[in-house]
């Protein structure tokens, strides 16, 4: 039979209702009777009925986690890490898939928005008013993505960059190509603005090759504009970008890193497993998950701050087999034409995103 309420009540010599209000307000019953009463429902294996909680609280016990694409293997580590976080604090995860689809994203956040006490959204690619929006219908926090008076956890790009450009350089390599994500990204605005700012800060010549799908079709969609553009070395805006240029020049005959270095960004179990094993910038999207979920909890706890929270993770450069120096009187890949190069264009700062 299960353990109610009463049994828990008639175990700790206080009232249901007092142990109602230990498990559901804990901050309106006295510490040590409430430690009491929670050591003893552990003790009974006492289970809340989350719907009878909800009726009382107000709160479903649920938090919501909205992917851009749950296929893109950046997230299911990020995903595992909020669902045990939440766990632990007896929270259930609701997850959307939105499909790199901004028109779809606000819309699932509203429907989802009513089954949950809070929010995590990661790589959104809402618009910056869209995101507000969002923010407005309930506690919400950002992974990957930086939005005015909405909690935060995103990571250092621009030491990122300059990480990277550091290894390219030390090298001996001087253009240097970006292969960007999507467009709406937030991430692929951040890299950029790295890469400008650092480039010409070391006086390396930067080359923008475009915005491709941050997957390994993207990668190869790449390839025509990297041969083109005279680069010995690109940084791809992630791994399977990387992962499908490399796999489409290897079909051109040109070889990495011999004729041409490639950089990823995410260090996905992937990057280990490709040959050439794959340099790239390591992104710990699992403490980004937990984080998240604290910062959340924190937010819904307690009233917003002045200024939303925001959390910097460090990324860190994995060096593997996918960057060499440039082959020597090298303009890019051999035999390719160099096409027009793009001047680096000119460096703001990196800041929060504006309306």
């Amino acid at each position: 039979m299960a353990v109610t309420i009463t049994d828990v009540a008639h175990a700790a010599g206080v009232s249901p209702s007092t142990v109602s209000r230990a498990l559901s307000v804990p901050d309106k019953v006295d510490p040590a009777t409430r430690e009491r009463i929670l050591r003893l429902a552990r003790h009974l294996g006492y289970q809340p009925n989350r719907a009878a909680r909800s009726l009382i609280t107000g709160r479903t016990g649920n938090l919501g986690l909205v992917l851009p694409d749950l296929a893109n293997p950046f997230f299911p580590s990020l995903v595992k890490a909020v669902q045990q976080q939440a766990h632990r604090a007896d929270h259930h995860v609701l997850m959307m898939d939105t499909d790199e689809d901004p028109a779809a994203e606000l819309a699932g956040v509203a429907a989802l928005a009513r089954q949950v006490d809070g929010m995590i959204l990661c790589s959104p690619r809402m618009r910056a008013v869209e995101l507000r929006q969002a923010a407005a219908l309930g506690p919400t926090v950002l992974v990957n993505r930086l939005a005015r008076q909405i909690p935060s956890i995103v990571f250092d790009s621009r030491d990122g960059m300059r990480q990277v450009l550091a290894h390219l350089a030390d090298l001996g390599h001087e253009h240097i190509g970006f292969a960007g994500g999507p467009r709406s990204s937030w991430s692929t605005a951040e890299r950029l603005r790295g890469l400008r700012l650092i480039s010409e800060q070391r006086g390396l010549e930067l080359t923008e090759l475009g915005n491709f799908a941050p997957t390994a079709a993207g990668g190869r969609a790449a390839v025509d504009s990297v041969l083109l553009s005279g680069v010995t070395a690109v940084v791809a805006y992630n791994d399977l970008v990387a992962v499908g240029l490399c796999r489409a020049l290897a079909e051109r005959g040109v070889d990495v890193p011999a004729d041409l270095s490639v950089v990823g960004i995410d260090d996905i179990m992937v990057a280990d497993m490709v040959r050439p094993r794959l340099t790239t910038l390591a992104m710990r999207t699992d403490v980004a998950g937990r984080t998240a979920v604290e910062v959340l909890l924190t937010v819904m706890g307690h009233r917003p701050a002045a200024r939303a929270p925001q959390v910097n993770l460090p990324a860190e450069l994995v060096v593997r087999e996918s960057t060499a120096p440039p082959a020597a009187g090298s303009a890019g890949a051999p035999g390719r034409p160099a096409g027009p190069v793009h001047p680096t264009r000119p460096v703001f700062p990196i800041q929060e995103e504006e309306p």
